[in-house]
């Protein structure tokens, strides 16, 4: 019976709106910090490790934005090959990044990109290496709030056709398949990863279920990516991300993403 299901599947009426709404919480964040109405760009991107944000700045090559209420992140706006994104650094974690994501489609975006470290799975190459996520192993909570209890949270049927071709052109691989999304990254066993192992999971992450799970329950465009930094600190030298933390290749990537859905 439901009674005896754990808490976190329990009283989930997934078609229920919430009372608690992110365009309440920006409203009054907005009053406190006497913050203008305005948008934030279409697109945006959410860096949980932050690389991408540190070095944009190191390079003088990202602005504050002004409009942004979020009382825990700040959002930059930057331009890259003719395009205007918008992006929040280190929402690590399904339930942070999900918060995040609630706020930016409250604010104006329209895509969201996230594009996080991961560590490998399966020994298909050496890290580092991109996977565009189709689909991700629920476990963790936050995903259990938006959609009923199943085994995986996909992205959007539609916008993995507009990703078919989309990275023909940049010279980086990207592989495509299921991850795993985890909230307790120090508690990856040997019997979790064997069994993850047994799915044909690529690698493990913190946040893509959530986001997917989000994504379908709210009816908005959400890529996940994951960077595949390393083998979990088994070896030395591991985490290794390539050129400036690997956010040169990852602006690129995120790039030809919202390329092909400007152009849908």
């Amino acid at each position: 019976m439901r009674r005896n299901f754990p808490p976190i599947l329990r009283c989930k009426e997934h078609n229920q709106a919430s009372i608690f709404t992110p365009e309440n919480l920006l409203r009054e964040a907005k009053r406190q910090k006497s913050i203008a109405n305005g948008d934030v760009p279409a697109i945006c991107i959410l860096d949980p490790d932050g690389d991408i944000v540190r070095n944009l700045l190191l390079a003088k090559n990202a602005r504050l934005n002004s409009n942004w209420a979020c009382y825990h992140t700040q959002l930059y706006n930057f331009e890259f090959d003719g395009i205007e994104f918008g992006i929040v650094g280190c929402a690590v974690g399904a339930p942070f990044a999900v918060l995040v994501a609630e706020e930016l489609f409250a604010s104006g975006c329209q895509l969201l990109i996230s594009i996080t470290s991961a560590g490998r799975i399966l020994p298909t190459q050496p890290p580092p290496f991109f996977v565009l996520i189709e689909r991700a192993l629920r476990d963790e909570g936050t995903s259990y709030h938006y959609l009923p209890p199943s085994s995986y949270a996909s992205i959007s049927n539609d916008l993995l056709a507009i990703l078919e071709t989309a990275f023909t052109a940049t010279a980086i691989p990207v592989l495509r398949g299921a991850t795993w999304t985890t909230d307790a990254p120090f508690r990856e066993t040997d019997t979790a990863i064997g069994q993850a192992i047994s799915k044909g999971i690529l690698a493990v992450e913190m946040e893509a279920a959530a986001l997917y799970a989000f994504s379908q329950a709210r009816h908005k465009a959400v890529i996940c990516f994951a960077h595949v930094t390393n083998q979990m600190g088994k070896i030395d030298g591991d985490f290794e991300k390539g050129e400036a933390d690997g956010s040169v290749d990852s602006v690129k990537l995120i790039a030809a993403a919202a390329k092909a859905w400007l152009s849908k």
